[in-house]
């Protein structure tokens, strides 16, 4: 089989496998090692002096290492033979598989809003295992916002920036992306531990995740139009333009404004991150309670948008490899 089909079936499996168990728990993660590299660096180097130089050092160095073993892994595994082939072929099922997460964050989110009904500390508790802000004092309304705003991130970051990536450098370019943001998930934040170490991290988060993002808000809006037809497109469209840019992020303010607008509602506001307050803007302006149906609606157009990312990079490794 040729490279070009060898990929387009690696993005199949890798999707299918995703989409039909999620992250197994029992199995090793790759990010899950990332973490622990990450966390290791951190407590070494995140002291004394020069610490933006020291976090840019460990970041980059961490995102390059990454690429250039699953590099080398690839070369080392260049389809010549059957054998050779079948080991390309399964190192970048792997590859997908590990890097896709769409359908872990949705059974979190829906294990949230199911928590949120039994009881506030319970709904707080399941809604702390997909954010990193803290959850301790959160209203059940800001228990359901969090998820869906984490439901939102996480289709660019977890979906359509990894096969943003995979399509147009294959698995170093899925893996070191997946690198840059738990480099970013992990120290990229600003407060006073982080906000000198992780900038660099933070930095080569928004780069990587600039195309992504508002390639998934655009996304989102077509598959808005698949399920609820035509009405409120071009609405849509000004009220995402509108809102995007409120985020205090570059990027994730897009897929946040997107879902916002789709379900009429209001996300963003303060935030606590390790024990100080982050200031965040409103998106939207409509402060009504959100409901079960909300995040029904919210998974479709998460699901649609995720099938789109992936016909979207298909047709690309079709064209980039003839």
């Amino acid at each position: 089989m040729t490279v070009k089909t060898l990929l387009l079936l690696s993005l199949l499996l890798g999707w299918l496998l995703d989409l039909a168990f999620g992250d197994p728990p029992c199995l090793p993660h790759p990010i899950v090692w990332f973490g622990r590299c990450i966390a290791w660096c951190e407590r070494r180097w995140n002291a004394g002096r020069h610490r933006r130089l020291r976090g840019g050092l460990v970041a980059i160095g961490l995102v390059a290492s990454v690429f250039g073993l699953t590099w080398g892994i690839c070369q080392l595994l260049r389809p010549t033979s059957i054998l050779t082939s079948t080991a390309f072929l399964l190192f970048n099922v792997l590859t997908v598989f590990y890097c896709l997460a769409g359908t872990t964050l949705i059974r979190e989110v829906k294990a949230v809003f199911q928590a949120i009904d039994r009881s506030t500390e319970e709904g707080r508790k399941q809604v702390a295992r997909i954010v990193g802000r803290d959850t301790s004092e959160l209203s059940p309304q800001e228990v359901r916002t969090a998820a869906l705003e984490t439901l939102a991130e996480n289709l660019s970051d977890g979906v359509v920036a990894p096969l943003f990536w995979f399509a147009l450098l294959g698995a170093p370019g899925m893996l070191a992306y997946k690198m840059v943001n738990t480099l970013d998930s992990m120290i990229g934040y600003r407060t006073s531990r982080y906000r000198e170490f992780g900038s660099v991290a933070a930095r080569l988060d928004d780069a990587a995740n600039y195309l992504p993002a508002r390639l998934t808000s655009l996304l989102m809006v077509v598959a808005n139009v698949l399920i609820s037809g035509r009405q409120r497109r071009c609405g849509l469209l000004r009220f995402i333009r509108h809102y995007a840019n409120c985020h205090a992020s570059p990027n994730s303010g897009w897929p946040e404004a997107a879902l916002a607008g789709i379900l009429d509602c209001r996300f963003g506001g303060p935030h606590t991150y390790f024990g100080e307050i982050v200031e965040k803007p409103f998106i939207g302006e409509n402060e009504r309670p959100l409901e079960t149906a909300d995040m029904q609606k919210a998974v479709r157009i998460n699901r649609t948008a995720e099938v789109l990312a992936l016909l979207l990079t298909g047709l690309f490794l079709i064209v980039l490899h003839p």
